[in-house]
């Protein structure tokens, strides 16, 4: 293994997190959730070599993660998309378990994942903690048009959370 390999592999095994957090914003089986983390991977080995270090390894990781999971949805790489048994029909193992905050997570996950894919975006950066400034780098956007879309974003989300509680 040459040291970009290993380089490489040291830097995924660092930042992995955020490329399963963004697998499973994006999708809802399992199959699916490991060929985007797979498709994610790749796409940044091949990117890879380019990274000249201007940003963050993450920074640069994220937005990688995130075009590439915006393209998944599009193609005919993926087999399913949104399905709403996976949560309901998912049985918790009730040792000693908090449950119900398993569940509270489960159903956020599953609110995210009726969102539009850039909406998408939005929410994961918000949870990720990302100030304004940074989302509107990342993104390509004045950071006016951030505030105005990820508003817009979390009101999408509560309104499909509130109609699931119904």
């Amino acid at each position: 293994m040459n040291s970009l390999e290993r380089e490489f592999l040291d830097k995924i095994e660092k930042h992995k997190g955020i490329i399963f957090k963004i697998s499973k914003m994006y999708m809802s089986e399992k199959d699916d959730r490991d060929d985007l983390f797979q498709e994610i991977t790749c796409q940044i080995w091949k990117a890879y070599p380019q990274f000249r270090g201007e940003s963050e390894f993450s920074t640069w990781l994220y937005r990688i993660a995130l075009n590439t999971a915006i393209i998944f949805l599009k193609s005919d790489k993926k087999r399913s998309f949104i399905s709403n048994e996976n949560f309901t029909s998912y049985k918790i193992i009730q040792d000693e378990y908090d449950y119900t905050k398993e569940e509270k997570l489960a159903q956020m996950y599953d609110a995210i994942r009726q969102l539009n894919p850039i909406d998408k975006a939005f929410i994961f950066y918000y949870l990720e903690d990302f100030s304004g400034k940074e989302i509107a780098e990342q993104m390509g956007i004045s950071e006016g048009n951030v505030r105005v879309r990820m508003n817009r974003a979390k009101n999408k989300l509560k309104d499909i959370l509130n109609s699931n509680k119904s």
